[in-house]
C-alpha cells in the first residue's frame, strides 16, 4: 500500500519507531521502513547486534546513523538475534536502495510470535492516519 509517496507493503508488521517486521516461520525479519529511510536521508553507519543479543520489546538494542541524525532499533518483540545483515558494515545505503529488501538489519527469534498482534497492519486504519500524522509533522517542515 502506499500512503503519500512512501511505500508499506500489505504482508509485514510496523512498529511506532518506524521498523518493518516481516514473520518469517521461526525467525522475524526487521527492517527499516521507506518512509523512515527517505526521512533519514542517506545511511552511512548501523551498529548491528550481535548474534544472541537479547531484545527485549520497545527497548533500544542496536543503532544507525544516517547524514541527519543518530537513531535506535528498537525491539519489536522479545526474542534473540540469529543472525545480522554483515552487508551493511560495508554498505549501510543497501538500507536505502532496498528497505524491504536486501537492506533488512536482522533476524530475531521471538520468545513469543503472539507478540506480533500488538504491531501495526497496514490495513489498520489507525495506522494508516498515524502515518499521515508522521508525514505532516515531519516531511512537509523540509
Amino acid at each position: 500500500m502506499k500512503i503519500d509517496e512512501f511505500d508499506f507493503p500489505d504482508d509485514l508488521y510496523y512498529t511506532e519507531h518506524h521498523f518493518w517486521v516481516r514473520d518469517d516461520g521461526d525467525v522475524l525479519t526487521l527492517g527499516v521502513t521507506d518512509y523512515a529511510q527517505q526521512l533519514a536521508g542517506e545511511f552511512i553507519y548501523v551498529e548491528l547486534p550481535d548474534e544472541d543479543t537479547k531484545v527485549k520489546k520497545g527497548k533500544p538494542f542496536a543503532s544507525l546513523e544516517s547524514g541527519k541524525w543518530v537513531g535506535r532499533i528498537y525491539g519489536p518483540v522479545n526474542g534473540i538475534v540469529t543472525e545480522a545483515n554483515e552487508e551493511l558494515d560495508d554498505d549501510a545505503t543497501i538500507m536505502n536502495s532496498s528497505p524491504y529488501g536486501e537492506g533488512w538489519i536482522c533476524k530475531i527469534k521471538p520468545d513469543n510470535k503472539d507478540e506480533l498482534n500488538d504491531l501495526f497492519r497496514v490495513n489498520n486504519p489507525d495506522f494508516q492516519a498515524w502515518v499521515k500524522e508522521e508525514i505532516a509533522k515531519n516531511v512537509k517542515k523540509e
